[in-house]
């Protein structure tokens, strides 16, 4: 059967935004690509899709489940068919994820220091002052250039009308880029030929703009700072990524053990002796980078690292304390932010959210649970998440009493119905719901987006839920030059 009698039963599902089809008719933007395999079978695609799955698990591209009883280590499931997105639409994106991330980024500066934003009364205090992840310890510290979100991972998705909303922030330690490029290298060998074709635009530079950064904010005078990532180690979720990352972009890849602080310059042990170490790319979370400040009980950080830090004889990156600001509950307030300190309107919008803290919210949405999305504001992953309209009674009513418990720490959304893109599953073209994850990289030359990002796609029918501890996976993103 020819790939292009396949397309015949392809049906969106309804007041859904179909990235390939409107109203049943092909897109212009997937009309070259389409048109590409128009003499392909599905016994050739078959083959494509095989040759996936076998060449993620030779090279090892996994990611890690803790809550799986059968064992950690998964290969990350990858769907053939690209995800296409047009210059139009890639504008739009970059210049409104340039906008957020300059506008989080002076807030961060603005919190841990003059506090103008909670003194004008824009946000409360008291929601500052109670997120877990705002750490006094930060207080009137100037980090390297002002920047605090060197990394950042923006979700968005498109509600049923196209636009772009973002639905979550990811500031601390953001994880999904090595997916990126390995899925464009997965394009490469099985679509030969197709993205020049299609006038594709490169990802393959992430890396070099990675490390050009990072080097760039030694405050050491020389002309081959020393860089390094620092990981939990092997058994982290994201440590496939954390090798690949310091393997394209030559830097070591150490752990707390193998750094020392010493006269508050921080060391790598080396064979030729101790080498001082000048950027630090932390893949490790705030409570556990130095036992001596925050927990005590953390073999994953480095002593004294802290205090190495604050002298300005190591940048750490992305900055310490930079959490509060992609707090689920502190979200509501950024297009406030956007208007406060760039005195601009956003340009991407921004999800309804209901505070479980407000009594007033807290009963509009469980009078509404069915159109409701419930999360925890400082979990990842899609763990502690409530889908209204999937669970039972008992179900809620379990949930509510541990939302009663602390209320702060959960925020609702209405559930909206991600947009649609053409996935080859069980030897079919079938729609599923995805979202996009662009990384925004700020150095002191300003805010770089790589084009593209890592779309997680949610691979079974009708489900909303994209996290690859979920059981969703990922595809290539194309981003059309023209």
């Amino acid at each position: 059967m020819p790939f292009s009698t396949l397309l015949t039963d392809y049906k969106t599902p309804p007041n859904v935004w179909d990235e390939m089809c409107d109203q049943q008719a092909i897109r212009s933007h997937y009309q070259v690509f389409l048109q590409s395999l128009k003499n392909d079978s599905i016994a050739e695609l078959v083959k494509k899709n095989e040759l996936a799955k076998k060449l993620f698990m030779s090279q090892g591209i996994t990611f890690t489940v803790y809550s799986d009883g059968e064992g950690i280590e998964k290969i990350f499931p990858f769907d053939i068919l690209p995800r296409i997105i047009t210059a139009t639409e890639w504008s739009i994106i970059e210049r409104g994820i340039k906008q957020r991330v300059k506008a989080l980024n002076i807030f961060l500066a603005d919190v841990y220091h003059d506090q103008f934003i909670i003194k004008d009364g824009k946000i409360p205090a008291a929601l500052i002052l109670s997120c877990p992840n705002f750490m006094k310890e930060m207080v009137g510290v100037d980090v390297s250039h002002g920047i605090y979100t060197h990394i950042s991972g923006i979700d968005l998705i498109r509600d049923s009308d196209g636009s772009f909303y973002v639905l979550e922030d990811n500031l601390r330690t953001p994880s999904g880029v090595s997916y990126m490029l390995e899925n464009r290298s997965m394009t490469y060998r099985i679509f030969p030929g197709s993205l020049p074709k299609n006038n594709v635009r490169s990802v393959k530079d992430y890396p070099d703009l990675l490390l050009k950064n990072l080097m760039a904010l030694s405050k050491r005078a020389i002309s081959n700072p020393t860089v390094v990532l620092l990981t939990p180690g092997i058994y982290n979720s994201a440590y496939f990524e954390h090798t690949t990352l310091a393997r394209l972009m030559g830097v070591e890849l150490v752990e707390g053990r193998d750094l020392v602080v010493d006269n508050a310059k921080v060391y790598m042990k080396t064979t030729a002796g101790l080498k001082q170490v000048d950027v630090i790319y932390r893949r490790v979370d705030d409570d556990f980078l130095d036992p001596l400040v925050f927990n005590p009980k953390s073999m994953l950080g480095v002593p004294g690292l802290y205090f190495a830090f604050r002298s300005g004889n190591v940048a750490i990156i992305n900055a310490p304390g930079n959490g509060v600001a992609d707090d689920k509950a502190v979200y509501p307030y950024v297009p406030e932010m956007i208007k406060y300190y760039l005195n601009e309107e956003p340009i991407l919008k921004t999800v309804p959210t209901y505070s479980m803290s407000d009594p007033e919210h807290f009963s509009l949405v469980f009078s509404q649970i069915n159109k409701m999305v419930i999360k925890k504001t400082n979990e990842s992953g899609g763990y502690g998440m409530l889908m209204g309209n999937a669970v039972t009674e008992n179900e809620v009513a379990e949930y509510k009493k541990e939302v009663e418990k602390n209320p702060r720490q959960f925020i609702a959304q209405p559930i909206i119905s991600l947009s649609t893109v053409p996935c080859f599953i069980d030897n079919k073209i079938q729609p599923r719901h995805v979202d996009l994850r662009p990384f925004a990289l700020y150095g002191p030359q300003g805010i770089e987006i790589v084009p593209g990002g890592l779309t997680r796609v949610a691979l079974h029918e009708g489900s909303l839920v994209v996290n690859s501890s979920q059981g969703g996976g990922s595809k290539d993103t194309w981003v059309l030059a023209g």
